[in-house]
């Protein structure tokens, strides 16, 4: 099983933002705080803006905010959002999968492992991964762009 980097990188940032409601956090602050390659965030963060997680602001008090609360965001959203399929076979989706003879039974097994974990991704929102107390507000401001 592989976790992509940019799974990795954009949970990380998102939890970064859930910790900081109140106010935006620009890129380079969260690359900087996570240990995560600047330009590599940028183009995440952009995925994760197209897909409602994030929200922006332009300008000196510019940076980003969570789209949505902690709480109501999982870590399922935010592995679809930047990898799409959360397991495939040679890049393939598991639904159509079908093997002859004896091999007959393994795409069921497949099958589960992604139900496994969709299951548990599904079941995480950021706001249960943060320490206890972390985040002040778990609302999103109304005045970001």
């Amino acid at each position: 099983m592989h976790i992509s980097a940019k799974a990795d990188y954009a949970t990380r940032a998102l939890l970064e933002l859930a910790c900081e409601p109140a106010r935006p956090l620009t890129c380079e602050a969260m690359a900087s705080a996570q240990g995560i390659p600047f330009r590599f965030l940028k183009s995440v963060v952009g995925e994760l803006r197209r897909a409602g997680l994030v929200r922006s602001q332009r300008g000196c008090e510019g940076g980003y905010w969570l789209g949505r609360p902690a709480d109501e965001i999982t870590v399922l959203d935010v592995v679809q959002a930047v990898d799409g399929e959360i397991i495939t076979l040679r890049g393939e989706p598991l639904a159509g999968l079908d093997y002859p003879g004896p091999a007959d039974e393994l795409p069921a097994v497949w099958r589960q492992i992604e139900a496994d974990a969709r299951a548990l991704l599904g079941g995480r929102t950021l706001a249960s991964l943060l320490p206890a107390g972390a985040a002040a507000d778990p609302r999103p401001r109304s005045d970001a762009a």
